[in-house]
């Protein structure tokens, strides 16, 4: 009996993983530049706006985009501003115009005594496609400590 159910279970295991091999990888699309606005720590969240660009690497095209990002958690302190930037991360590699607007949520930190740096993981935009990671790299000037969930949001 074992010697028969073997062979039909190890078929059914295939059938069942073979979707889960078949779907692609992420494929890095290009980067994310955002200058940040001056920030004050609210204690519990902040918000920034943003103006980013997005360079493809297939097209080395440039695609402007304006949002904000906000924080919820701990965030006390001022900045004078900065840059995120973020490897930018698809399903395929035909990113265009728009394809990044939408809001993605994920991690962040950053801290700042004088020069400062920060990360954040996020994920979202086009149906949740899009991933902007693996960290963001984030140079900041001024006094803070900020740790919480983050959201942005690109138009």
């Amino acid at each position: 009996m074992l010697k028969i159910c073997l062979p039909v279970i190890s078929c059914f295991m295939v059938t069942l993983a073979g979707p889960a091999f078949a779907q692609a990888q992420p494929v890095r699309v290009g980067g994310l530049t955002c200058d940040t606005g001056p920030r004050v720590g609210l204690v519990l969240g902040s918000r920034q706006n943003l103006r980013c660009v997005f360079r493809s690497n297939a097209t080395t095209r440039l695609y402007n985009y304006s949002g904000t990002i906000g924080r919820l958690g701990l965030d006390l302190g001022v900045t004078g501003g900065g840059r995120l930037f973020w490897g930018v991360f698809a399903p395929t590699s035909h990113v265009g115009h728009g394809t990044l607007r939408g809001t993605y949520v994920g991690a962040s930190g950053n801290a700042s005594l004088g020069v400062g740096l920060g990360a954040n993981v996020l994920v979202g935009g086009s149906h949740r496609t899009i991933s902007l990671q693996p960290l963001s790299v984030e140079g900041q000037v001024g006094v803070n400590l900020a740790l919480g969930v983050a959201r942005l949001t690109l138009r």
